[in-house]
């Protein structure tokens, strides 16, 4: 099979398959050629959502109307997961998705799963039905104790630290200790949750204050440190960082490679490449090892900071340093290919990957797609769009909006013309 590089070296020019390229763009999930029972599977759960999202739930009970359009047989774990599911990516009612799950528990001859307790869960949340959701996880404690998680507990604070207050957070955290997990004993792991919770939503002030509120109380492990340190990485505060790892430094302890990993990436995200260099040479003075997610991170930077032969150098080291090359190392080295608009040696990179049977993945196709669009227009974009095809993989929604915008519109709408003028 002809080369991705040899095809863009070819002086013919590809031609695009006489397909619609706008509606190519518009599938954006991976293709696969499913079986008919999947496919059966997949229509009805696609006819369930539309008539629980066209029900006028809570003018009228929605009950009846599921029990005529779905037999409890059919209520198999598998299938309340994906109405659930597709419920949540519709922005559903949440009380309707909360009336689904609570008709799957009356009529299903199948306990309750924890994926599709957690992604009710999730609705009512994301909805800020924090009433429905406290009453939800009220009747699970009693009727399906096992439902309850840590993670669970996390997606209920993260979501109360975001749209309610401070001392509602920490009130949750207590109620939850003192109601829906009654009888648990709170320690590192919970007090963990209640961290993240902040920290997920950039509340850096709010995190560090409940930390030295509580910390007395709850052991505190390296999780715990690492959580702040991405909670201060993700809110852009560098210097704040760097502080609080000192401070936990001289509390006693000790960090973990992710935690060198989290300071790395806050200073190449920032273009400070050298930063991140000094911290790897400090990661191996201190014998602590550089893992495949560290060197991955310091090409991302190198990247950044338009220093190609640094991100040439650490990628050829990986295997020196008994690393295994994975797609998301190549990712980083095509990233900074394209960054210095070297698309040949990108392409020789997918090349190498096929030769040693690393497939593909979205991150892949999502940096070269851009890349050849900013850099070889629509001739590009056909070379890389047949090789999608070979592999029956169309982009997902980032990359397809990443491309109708800034430019992408335009190539597509010349290719849509060129078509009906020939009758296509």
């Amino acid at each position: 099979m002809m080369s991705l590089l040899q095809m863009m070296k070819s002086s013919q020019l590809l031609q695009l398959p006489r397909t619609n390229l706008s509606r190519f763009l518009s599938v954006a999930c991976k293709s696969s050629s499913p079986s008919p029972f999947a496919s059966e599977i997949k229509t009805e759960v696609d006819r369930i959502t539309r008539i629980i999202n066209d029900h006028s739930f809570p003018d009228e009970p929605l009950e009846p109307t599921l029990l005529r359009h779905i037999p409890p047989v059919s209520l198999s774990s598998y299938f309340v997961e994906s109405v659930l599911g597709r419920l949540f990516a519709a922005h559903s009612n949440g009380l309707k998705a909360l009336e689904f799950f609570k008709y799957s528990i009356h009529h299903s001859q199948h306990a309750p799963s924890v994926g599709a307790f957690e992604k009710t869960l999730h609705i009512l949340t994301r909805m800020r039905y924090f009433d429905k959701a406290w009453e939800l996880m009220l009747d699970m404690q009693c009727s399906h104790p096992s439902l309850l998680s840590l993670k669970s507990m996390s997606i209920m604070l993260a979501k109360i630290a975001k749209f309610q207050s401070y001392e509602d957070t920490l009130e949750a955290f207590k109620r939850m200790e003192t109601e829906v997990f009654a009888g648990r004993n709170f320690s590192t792991d919970e007090f963990n949750v209640l961290l993240r919770a902040f920290c997920s939503q950039r509340e850096m002030k709010e995190a560090r204050s409940v930390f030295l509120k509580m910390h007395s109380r709850f052991p505190t492990n390296t999780k715990t440190m690492n959580i702040l340190l991405l909670g201060f990485k993700e809110s852009g505060n560098v210097t704040a960082m760097e502080l609080f790892y000192h401070e936990m430094i001289r509390r006693g302890f000790k960090p973990s490679s992710m935690t060198y990993n989290i300071r790395i990436d806050a200073y190449c995200k920032k273009g400070c490449l050298g930063d991140g260099l000094r911290l790897l040479e400090e990661m191996e003075r201190v014998h602590c090892l550089p893992t495949l997610e560290t060197i991955t991170t310091l090409i991302h930077g190198a990247g950044v900071a338009r220093n190609i032969p640094k991100a040439r150098q650490l990628f050829d080291e990986i295997p020196k340093r008994n690393l295994q090359l994975d797609v998301g190392a190549y990712n980083a080295m095509i990233s900074s290919l394209i960054r210095s608009k070297d698309i040949h040696s990108a392409i020789e990179l997918m090349d190498e990957m096929e030769r040693k049977q690393i497939e593909y993945d979205g991150v892949t196709y999502h940096t070269m797609f851009l890349g050849m669009m900013k850099l070889s227009g629509i001739e590009g974009v056909s070379e890389l769009y047949c090789k999608m095809l070979e592999r029956n993989f169309i982009p997902r929604t980032r990359t397809v909006d990443c491309a109708l915008g800034d430019g992408g519109k335009k190539h597509i709408n010349a290719a849509n013309k060129s078509w009906r003028e020939e009758g296509i």
